[in-house]
């Protein structure tokens, strides 16, 4: 992802303490690595873990890499809808709106 789209609290951060934005970009390729699971999957997987835990931030950040990968729309879409059983409907319509936050800004 290139800098011009990432959080500017993020930026501020890795310039400040590269070291540890360095391991954790580190952890994030060894859990990425240590399992079955496609590059695909991953995604979506992160995808419910963020909208699940309420992290609109991180929500954001990994729907964007999702795009990035090829995931489309409906499938994005597909997982804030799976929430509504186990989080909620009003959780699940939140997720549809960073949905759509996203979205807007790649449109």
């Amino acid at each position: 992802m290139n800098n011009k789209k990432l959080p500017k609290q993020f930026l501020k951060f890795k310039e400040k303490y590269p070291e540890i934005t360095d391991a954790h970009h580190q952890l994030g390729k060894a859990v990425h690595t240590a399992g079955p699971l496609d590059e695909k999957t991953r995604a979506l997987v992160k995808i419910a873990i963020c909208g699940g835990a309420k992290m609109e931030g991180g929500f954001h950040a990994q729907v964007r890499k999702a795009r990035e990968l090829g995931v489309n729309w409906d499938e994005i879409t597909h997982v804030a809808l799976l929430g509504i059983p186990s989080i909620g409907f009003p959780n699940s319509v939140a997720l549809l709106t960073w949905i759509d936050d996203v979205k807007a800004k790649e449109e």
